[in-house]
């Protein structure tokens, strides 16, 4: 077993088909991506003691959300930190590695819930679902770019899409779940964590089983590949490419088009709730927990989609472009949602965040492209991970935005729920333009090719 870890057993050999290795990439980032669907758990968390409402003892909302901040915050460390081990020891270790890292934190976390000890939840799916979450998260991405050259922004939104998507299977499987197995003195949550973890575990070692590498010198049929700056097949090795101020304006550019998507994805699901409540709308028109699940899996969609086609999209009309739409049209839509509260109107309030969506996940999926087009595929994995430290930077910051100014203008100012979230969006509109400044400065590091414009 241990051998068939090796790098050297992970070579494909001649002649084989580039598109199976797709579904190796989409069994890890499908999984993953169950991190998009954790606010469906933190209602229910927060009222673990009290069963159907929360009581003395039981969690806050904020000390909950710190999970979510945490195992994104790991998520961008151990990718930066293993970058360098992944490309030495090949994706079948890093991704074997990432499934037993994902899946214990679940279980880990389930004992943090029977026992109600949030360090363990912390620990589990904060910690060490993190790191499983980096492993897979670049893994994938690396060897895809490689097995298509001819279209690099392409290949990383067909891995990338899968993450978007996991919280589309995960919401309502773990409402399911957690429906299943509660009872007049159980959320339900400990027994959800624990198949939730023996699920993710089974399905992420078939994408380790099957997950191949390009043999040295390989190229597409097509002979037709993308040049990039440098040589694609050699460029800057990780060390040389922080070294330049572009690595670091593409750094803000990742940080803040996350920080301005990820504090609302973590609370999606009680935002619509506080927004579109009984008390704000009437009881007919009030949305339900069900109702709001299926809102976190529509963003899942939009998410996932906007991988696919924003990055796609970047090999037509350059990175520098699609970012800017990005930037732009984000920030209008996000000064749209607290007057789509004020109006009532629930469409545009699911159509301004559906777009966000789309574009906040079309940002991850084309920065591995810009990443290739500026520095090259010689250690475009290891950059990639040290670059993924802007998605540790803004899970810290992004959630707890949201979630602190939220308590504030509730618990100090008396504001409505319906109410508190509207500095938050402007905020965000804020740092959206803020991106769209930087994303504007980065420039080639000399004359090519590429599709940076």
């Amino acid at each position: 077993m241990i051998s068939l870890l090796n790098k050297s057993n992970t070579i494909a050999p001649e002649g084989y088909n580039r598109w199976r290795v797709p579904p190796a990439a989409l069994a890890i980032h499908l999984c993953i991506g169950q991190i998009y669907a954790y606010s469906v758990f933190n209602k229910p968390l927060s009222q673990a003691l009290g069963i159907t409402r929360p009581i003395e003892g039981d969690w806050t909302l904020v000390q909950i959300g710190y999970i979510f901040s945490i195992a994104l915050f790991c998520l961008g460390a151990s990718a930066a930190v293993f970058g360098r081990w992944l490309e030495r020891v090949g994706p079948r270790k890093a991704m074997f590695v990432s499934a037993l890292c994902f899946s214990g934190g679940f279980f880990l976390s389930a004992l943090g819930v029977w026992s109600h000890q949030i360090g363990l939840l912390y620990l589990g799916n904060g910690v060490l679902g993190g790191i499983g979450l980096g492993l897979g998260y670049i893994s994938p991405v690396s060897t895809l770019i490689k097995w298509f050259p001819d279209r690099p922004g392409m290949a990383t939104g067909m891995a990338i899409m899968g993450f978007g998507g996991g919280a589309m299977v995960a919401a309502p499987l773990s409402i399911r779940l957690m429906e299943f197995f509660q009872t007049p003195h159980s959320i339900g949550v400990t027994e959800t964590f624990l198949a939730l973890g023996t699920l993710y575990l089974a399905y992420m070692l078939f994408g380790v089983m099957t997950i191949r590498i390009p043999p040295e010198g390989w190229q597409p049929a097509s002979g037709h590949i993308q040049t990039s700056q440098n040589n694609p097949s050699l460029g800057l090795d990780a060390d040389a490419a922080i070294r330049t101020p572009q690595f670091y304006l593409l750094f803000a550019v990742l940080m803040l088009n996350v920080t301005a998507g990820i504090g609302v994805l973590g609370q999606a699901s009680v935002m619509i709730q506080e927004m579109f409540s009984e008390k704000v709308m009437g009881a007919s028109k009030a949305v339900s927990a069900a109702a709001a699940g299926g809102f976190v899996g529509l963003l899942s969609l939009f998410n996932m989609a906007g991988r696919f086609f924003w990055s796609s999209l970047s090999d037509k009309i350059g990175r520098k472009k699609t970012y800017t739409v990005f930037f732009l049209l984000g920030a209008v839509l996000y000064l749209l949602v607290p007057l789509s509260g004020s109006m009532g109107n629930i469409v545009l309030f699911v159509g301004a965040f559906c777009l966000i969506m789309s574009m906040y996940g079309g940002g991850f999926a084309t920065i591995p492209a810009y990443l290739r087009d500026m520095f090259g595929t010689k250690e475009v994995g290891a950059i990639h991970g040290r670059l993924l430290l802007a998605w540790s930077m803004a899970a810290l910051l992004g959630p707890q935005l949201v979630n602190n100014i939220r308590a504030y203008q509730i618990e100090t100012l008396q504001m409505p729920a319906a109410e508190a979230y509207s500095v938050t969006m402007y905020l965000m509109a804020g740092l959206l333009i803020l991106g769209f400044v930087c994303n504007m400065l980065i420039k080639p590091l000399r004359n090519n090719k590429s599709k940076l414009s």
